[in-house]
């Protein structure tokens, strides 16, 4: 397939606009649950810490809720109009479950955050920490219905195809499909992931300037503690995750491990390196560790897989992209991992906050899940194709009839607005949190602005000369 072709094209299109999108959701839902624990720690302890935290905090949130759902809108369009006929085959299922998203998720979210970013001098603490746990439910509420939705087009079941459609016969088969709650814990964990690596980095950022207060400090070492948590748990949730995948997708596992064939009796080895050519049907240059891609996929010695020559050429993944998207993925997992442990060393020997090679490793990482998600999003969509619903739709008779021409020219378009739109924002919440949070800033006044306010004016206007001067 050329990458002028129609259907590429579509897909590159719809790809683009996805990885902005999924970038600010996964933000907001750690951020979401983060405020809810500082929070909930105030009302504790009442330390004043806390608050000065959520209020800085709840700033970037009032930003990547914006941008995130500015984001989502696009896509909601392009279902329509580059994916006319996968909306009318498998409508019936990914309507309603979407439906339910916006009317349970989103109408959650969207009903208490007016009270969380601005009614701190209108209801009392109660009430108002209640706001925060609704607000931070609706994200993980959003991220089930979205995953649910996709998860089917993973693993479809509960439905029958009358008329050329698809009829969902058993709703809770149709949600609870069998790669659902694998892939939901794998995404929810890795949105906390991603966020504790913000913070950790904002908090290290504000370290290496000698601004060693105890927000600062309390920020850090609570994104340090999230990592050295959660990350390990994240490894054994994606190895998990790949086990369901070799059991309902075994072509998209071949794939990413650049396996092509078995000979009898023989382990499959890992390839830790390698360049997967799809036309020689081999990867060149591989760097193999013998028996252990059998210990790892199957949990035994010489244990085999599915090679790719098993499948039909049609239905064979890009191999060549999915296995270094996977070890991206893998490689930078293993980094967190590193980070929490090297963490929790330096908090033991009393130097979490003054090891400035350890501040600037937490630094670099700050980008790291981000990019992780999108390296493991990009291995499961592309590792699901040349299907669009697996097994059952291929994306090719899923996509719109449109031109090369019409395709690319949106494209270039949704690339210049994009980088214009989003890249002002994600600057903006650089300078955010380049400000850091400051010494008892409390709820706003309640006479400073008595229109309504929408969720980004949650947000203070940043002056540029003064960004990074906080204290």
């Amino acid at each position: 397939m050329s990458y002028l072709d129609p259907v590429m094209l579509a897909r590159i299109q719809f790809g683009f606009t996805i990885s902005f999108h999924i970038v600010f959701p996964a933000i907001t839902i750690g951020l979401g649950s983060y405020l809810a624990v500082l929070e909930g720690l105030w009302l504790i302890r009442k330390d004043p810490v806390y608050l000065d935290l959520y209020h800085f905090w709840s700033k970037a949130f009032a930003v990547n809720f914006a941008m995130g759902v500015v984001s989502g809108l696009v896509m909601a369009y392009e279902f329509g109009t580059n994916w006319s006929y996968f909306s009318t085959f498998a409508g019936g299922v990914t309507g309603p479950l979407l439906a339910y998203e916006v009317l349970t998720a989103f109408f959650l979210e969207a009903g208490f955050l007016g009270v969380m970013l601005f009614g701190w001098t209108k209801v009392g603490p109660g009430l108002h920490f209640f706001a925060t746990l609704m607000v931070a439910a609706g994200t993980v509420v959003s991220m089930t219905w979205i995953l649910a939705s996709n998860s089917w087009m993973q693993t479809p079941q509960g439905y029958e195809i009358i008329g050329g459609r698809v009829v969902p016969t058993d709703w809770l088969k149709v949600i609870f499909n069998p790669s659902f709650p694998y892939r939901l814990v794998h995404m929810g964990l890795a949105a906390y992931l991603a966020t504790a690596l913000f913070v950790g980095s904002a908090g290290a950022w504000h370290l290496l300037k000698y601004r060693d207060n105890p927000r600062v400090k309390t920020m850090f070492s609570m994104a340090m503690w999230m990592l050295l948590i959660v990350a390990p748990v994240q490894i054994f949730a994606g190895d998990e995750h790949g086990h369901n995948t070799l059991e309902y997708q075994p072509a998209k596992i071949a794939a990413m491990e650049g396996h092509w064939s078995n000979a009898p009796g023989e382990s499959v080895p890992l390839i830790l390196f390698g360049w997967p050519d799809m036309a020689a049907r081999k990867t060149l240059y591989a760097l193999e560790v013998p028996h252990l891609g059998s210990l790892i996929l199957t949990h035994t010695w010489d244990g085999q897989i599915p090679g790719l020559d098993e499948f039909p050429a049609g239905d064979r993944p890009d191999s060549a992209i999915v296995f270094w998207t996977f070890r991206i993925m893998v490689g930078l997992g293993m980094l967190m991992a590193l980070l929490g442990v090297l963490g929790a060393w330096l908090r033991w020997r009393g130097q979490l906050y003054d090891q400035r090679l350890f501040l600037r490793f937490a630094v670099a990482m700050g980008p790291a899940g981000i990019v992780a998600m999108l390296a493991g999003w990009m291995t499961t969509e592309i590792g699901r194709q040349p299907w669009v619903v697996y097994g059952v739709m291929r994306t090719a008779d899923a996509a719109s009839r449109h031109s090369a021409l019409a395709l690319s020219t949106t494209l270039a378009i949704f690339v210049a607005v994009y980088c214009a739109v989003f890249g002002t924002g994600i600057s903006y919440l650089l300078k955010l949190v380049a400000k850091g949070p400051d010494r008892g800033i409390g709820p706003p006044d309640p006479h400073a602005n008595l229109s309504p306010a929408r969720p980004l004016s949650g947000a203070p206007d940043i002056d540029p000369l003064s960004a990074g001067t906080g204290a």
